[in-house]
């Protein structure tokens, strides 16, 4: 088997399922990231800066929304291509990657599938092309894994809608021009919103001292008496089931996203085999160096297979919400594992910068947790195996 020398492990020809338009989005975005991302990370890292340059250059490369129309803006590419792109931009980090996903499934998406005419060409070509950055307002202070007990509100003014509330761990927020806000009407019924930075009452704190997508800007979005003009409300959207369409999409990129994580873990710790020596001969001819590196390829093998039958299924229309929550658990899950034993291939400079291995682990075990927690997936399947919900 033939390793390209950027590290695509493709142990069972999986290429061969792609399309060359596939290839080539995939090479696009792995010079993208080459460029503009790999050789600064570690210093946005460990400086906890993010990098507010980098969501232009995501528009002009048609990383934000690409399964959107052309016509608003996106790329008009299939499902794989959307996997291919998370998966390249997590290779150079998860926090770039949530930048990426936010904008596309999180905000671009409930616009499209859920908002006007007017609002789609209103926002939609603004956070296309990077001109805006969007955030996605539906996990609270005290309603995480339970978004139906939200307590962010809005009341009819006549005129225009009235919001209160808070909305926590937001990804983007500190520096978005847009958020979708998810709130109850006075029937108790959860609704979308459109609020624009500069309303009068919106304000977006910082979350500092984060261990983990340390690159990735995340704060807090807080609605004191915000006045929202009742042309601002999502008008497809009505109950738990619109924000939960937006996170199938975000989840279907994890999917994705998080097999790049564990490929770059991979083959960095597989660099590193061939090139340590102990004992007279590199670390990689050592029974058990040969075993955790074969178990990551197999994993890694396993998950391609997965994420790429997913997104067969998301082109045709059938991909289930417990398909996509299966796929997001074990590949997240799987990286997360592989990162851990790179980590111990690397020995003492795996904790060091000077390796990607810390970081991404680091990353990873937000991404287990966001977008619906390792132990709530779990559950979904549960319910969907026994047809009795455990987490009600």
């Amino acid at each position: 088997m033939a390793y390209e020398p950027a590290g695509a492990p493709d142990y069972f020809d999986i290429d061969e399922l792609l399309t060359e338009e596939h290839k080539l989005i995939r090479q696009t975005m792995r010079d993208f990231v080459k460029r503009e991302i790999s050789p600064y990370i570690e210093q946005w890292a460990q400086e906890a800066r993010f990098p507010t340059e980098i969501v232009k250059k995501f528009g002009e490369v048609g990383a934000f929304g690409p399964t959107i129309p052309a016509e608003y803006g996106g790329g008009g590419l299939d499902y794989i291509s959307y996997g291919i792109i998370m998966q390249e931009i997590e290779r150079g980090d998860s926090g770039m990657r949530s930048t990426a996903s936010v904008q596309g499934s999180l905000v671009m998406y409930p616009i499209y599938k859920y908002g006007s005419e007017e609002q789609r060409r209103k926002y939609l070509p603004k956070l296309a092309s990077g001109e805006w950055l969007g955030c996605f307002g539906l996990t609270e202070p005290d309603f995480g894994s339970n978004p139906g007990g939200m307590m962010t509100n809005i009341k009819d003014m006549g005129d225009h809608y009235l919001l209160n509330g808070a909305k926590m761990w937001i990804s983007n927020s500190p520096e978005c021009q847009v958020a979708v806000v998810w709130a109850k009407n006075e029937e108790g019924r959860i609704k979308g919103l459109i609020v624009e930075r500069g309303m009068e009452g919106f304000t977006t704190p910082e979350i500092h001292n984060k261990w983990s997508l340390r690159a990735s800007t995340t704060g807090e979005l807080v609605f004191d008496n915000v006045k929202v003009p009742k042309e601002n409300l999502l008008p497809n959207a009505d109950g738990l089931k619109g924000p939960l369409g937006c996170l199938d999409s975000a989840r279907y990129g994890i999917s994705w996203g998080a097999i790049g994580a564990a490929i770059d873990c991979y083959e960095s710790a597989r660099k590193y085999s061939l090139e340590r020596v102990q004992f007279d001969k590199p670390i990689g001819a050592f029974q058990l160096t040969q075993k955790k590196l074969a178990e990551m390829l197999t994993e890694i093998t396993k998950a391609q297979l997965l994420a790429w039958r997913l997104g067969t299924l998301m082109n045709e229309g059938k991909a289930s919400t417990q398909q996509i929550s299966m796929a997001k658990r074990n590949n997240v899950d799987m990286a997360l594992h592989i990162a851990r034993e790179a980590r111990q291939i690397h020995g003492g400079m795996g904790i060091t910068g000077e390796y990607p291995i810390m970081r991404h682990m680091m990353n990873l075990e937000s991404v287990i947790t966001y977008e619906g927690t390792h132990d709530i997936h779990l559950l979904i399947t549960g319910a969907d195996i026994t047809g009795i919900p455990a987490f009600k």
